[in-house]
């Protein structure tokens, strides 16, 4: 049977809009807010094992993502961990990490894992975007956008439209998109 609604788990109505932006002429996404404790690890191990328990507490269908931002000057931290970088030291305190080292280029990643159920082994699709770590410019409002610039622009300073076409998540979400054309889920 044809999978026609993706479960995507997030409280994040930023990545939704983002997500349904991306997929929505394929799949209708819907958001479930539901809380998965996160493992440590690396990107791959925790978008796994969030997207198992995610499944096993749906009982159906999942999509869940984790996105990272990796500084390469500290060998890829903070990594998945950036939210709570993020959250502890605020965009300032980010760049202030960076201050020792000549290397300000970062990778953002996303990694979105898809489960058909409980018990189904997730699949995996990520997207990678390089960059540089940059003093904040633009809005506020979605992350560490503000200080990750690509090309001259920081993401903040892109319209949604803009980023949406180059992004770390829109590269994940194009392998999503193409595995489910392919396999008909």
């Amino acid at each position: 049977m044809a999978l026609t609604t993706l479960n995507f788990i997030t409280g994040n109505k930023n990545k939704l809009a983002e997500v349904k932006a991306i997929l929505g002429n394929v799949i209708e996404v819907q958001s479930r807010a539901i809380d998965v404790p996160e493992i440590q690890g690396t990107s791959e191990e925790i978008a796994r094992e969030k997207c198992r328990r995610a499944a096993e507490a749906i009982g159906g269908p999942v999509l869940t993502e984790d996105t990272a931002l990796e500084f390469h000057a500290l060998k890829g931290l903070p990594g998945p961990y950036i939210k709570w970088f993020l959250e502890a030291l605020g965009h300032e305190g980010l760049n202030k990490m960076l201050d020792p080292y000549e290397d300000r280029s970062a990778e953002a990643v996303c990694t979105f894992a898809f489960s058909s159920g409980p018990g189904s082994e997730p699949i995996l699709f990520q997207g990678r975007t390089k960059g540089h770590i940059v003093t904040a410019r633009g809005p506020t409002n979605f992350g560490w956008d503000p200080i990750f610039e690509y090309e001259g622009r920081t993401f903040a300073e892109m319209d949604k439209q803009e980023k949406n076409q180059i992004s770390h998540r829109y590269k994940a979400l194009l392998k999503l998109k193409q595995w489910l054309a392919e396999t008909n889920a």
